[in-house]
C-alpha cells in the first residue's frame, strides 16, 4: 500500500539518490531533503581489539550524548582475526550510530585512517586508538579547544604515558627530534588522539606511515595546530602493535615529510645544493692537482685524483637529477596544489 501523498521511488528516476520525491501539489514533485550529516565523526582504526570495541563505543557515545551533538562512530577493522568485526556489528545493533568499515587484510594504520576519512561524514573528525588507553571523557575538551581557540587541528599529548619504559624512551627521542627538525611545537607526534576540521583532511594526503606527521603536513599548508594534555590509561587487553622498528621508520618518514613539504615544487634547490657542493669540491681538488702537475709532480700515485674526478661526476649527476625533477614538476604542476584558501568573503 502506497503512503498517502507520496510517489514510489522507482516512479521518480530524476530524483537524487537517497531522496524521495514528495507530491506537494498536483503535478509538482519536490525532492525531500537528504538526511543531515552528523556534526562529529569519531574514527577508530582497530586490529585485534575484540575485547575493547564494545566498551569503547559505549563510552564514546556517552561522552557525545552529554554534549547534545549529532555524531557517528566509525570503526575501521584493519585485518583483525579475533572477532573484532563481530563485536562492532553487535555494537551497531545496539546503536545504529556505530559503523564498521572492514578492510580485506592488514594494510597498516595510515591506510586504515584513509579508509575511515573517506567514510566519515562529519564536519569534525576525531581519531583515537581502540585499546581504551585513550579516554573518551576527553572528547569534550578537544571540541572546546578547537572552537574556542579557532584551531584547525588539536593533537593530544600523553604527558604521563602509561606504557613500559621500552616504549616511552624511544618515543621521547622521536618526538624531540621531530619537533626540532619539523619546527612544529608539539610534544607528542605519536599520539593518535586528534581532532580535525574536515578541510584539513581534504587537503593533506597521507600514505605509507605518514599518519603521525599529519600535524606537520597541515602546518605546512597553513592550518593552525594546537595541543592539549590528555589522560593515558594502561593497556588492559591485547598487545601493542608497535616495536623498535617504529623508530627508524619514523626517521625515514620524517625525511620524506621534510622533502615533500619543502622541495616538492623546487627540487633543484635541494639537489642543486648537494650537486654544487660535490662539483665545487671535485673542481677544487682537480685544480690543485693540475697546479702540482705543472710543477712537475707525478699524479700516478695520487688517490686524490680519483676523489676529485668522482666528486665532479657525482655533482653533475645530482644536478641532472634536480633538473629532471624540475622538468617533471613543471609538466605536472597544477596551480591549486601550491596554495590553500582559508576563507572567501563576498
Amino acid at each position: 500500500m502506497r503512503h498517502p501523498g507520496r510517489w514510489p521511488l522507482e516512479a521518480t528516476p530524476a530524483s537524487p539518490v537517497g531522496q524521495i520525491a514528495v507530491l506537494e501539489t498536483p503535478g509538482q514533485l519536490v525532492p525531500e531533503p537528504a538526511a543531515t550529516p552528523p556534526e562529529v565523526s569519531v574514527l577508530i582504526p582497530v586490529k585485534d581489539e575484540a575485547a575493547t570495541v564494545g566498551d569503547l563505543a559505549a563510552q564514546v557515545a556517552a561522552a557525545l550524548d552529554g554534549l547534545g551533538r549529532s555524531f557517528e562512530i566509525v570503526f575501521v577493522d584493519d585485518g583483525s582475526r579475533d572477532g573484532t568485526s563481530e563485536r562492532v556489528r553487535e555494537a551497531h545493533a545496539a546503536d545504529p550510530r556505530v559503523k564498521l568499515v572492514r578492510l580485506r587484510r592488514n594494510f597498516g594504520k595510515a591506510a586504515a585512517l584513509c579508509a575511515g576519512f573517506d567514510h566519515c561524514a562529519g564536519r569534525l573528525v576525531l581519531t583515537m586508538d581502540g585499546d581504551l588507553q585513550d579516554d573518551p571523557a576527553e572528547i569534550p575538551r578537544f571540541l572546546e579547544t578547537l572552537e574556542s581557540r579557532d584551531l584547525d587541528l588539536v593533537s593530544g599529548w600523553k604527558r604521563r604515558r602509561r606504557d613500559p619504559i621500552s616504549k616511552r624512551w624511544p618515543s621521547l627521542l622521536f618526538n624531540w627530534v621531530t619537533g626540532k627538525v619539523a619546527s612544529v611545537p608539539l610534544h607528542d607526534f605519536n599520539c593518535g588522539f586528534k581532532l580535525y576540521r574536515r578541510e584539513v583532511l581534504e587537503q593533506v594526503a597521507i600514505y605509507g606511515e605518514l599518519h603521525r606527521y599529519i600535524p606537520v603536513l597541515a602546518s605546512r599548508r597553513g592550518f593552525t595546530v594546537g595541543e592539549i594534555e590528555v589522560l593515558h590509561h594502561p593497556r588492559r587487553h591485547g598487545v601493542s602493535k608497535y616495536g623498535w622498528d617504529r623508530l627508524y621508520k619514523g626517521l625515514l618518514d620524517l625525511i620524506t615529510v621534510l622533502f615533500i613539504t619543502k622541495y616538492t615544487r623546487r627540487p633543484l634547490h635541494l639537489f642543486g645544493a648537494f650537486g654544487l657542493l660535490f662539483l665545487t669540491g671535485g673542481l677544487g681538488i682537480n685544480v690543485y692537482l693540475a697546479v702540482s702537475w705543472f710543477r712537475g709532480e707525478s699524479l700516478s700515485n695520487r688517490p686524490l685524483l680519483l676523489l676529485g674526478v668522482l666528486l665532479m661526476l657525482l655533482g653533475i649527476q645530482v644536478l641532472t637529477t634536480g633538473l629532471l625533477g624540475e622538468m617533471i614538476t613543471f609538466k605536472n604542476f597544477e596551480r591549486r596544489d601550491s596554495y590553500s584558501v582559508r576563507e572567501v568573503v563576498g
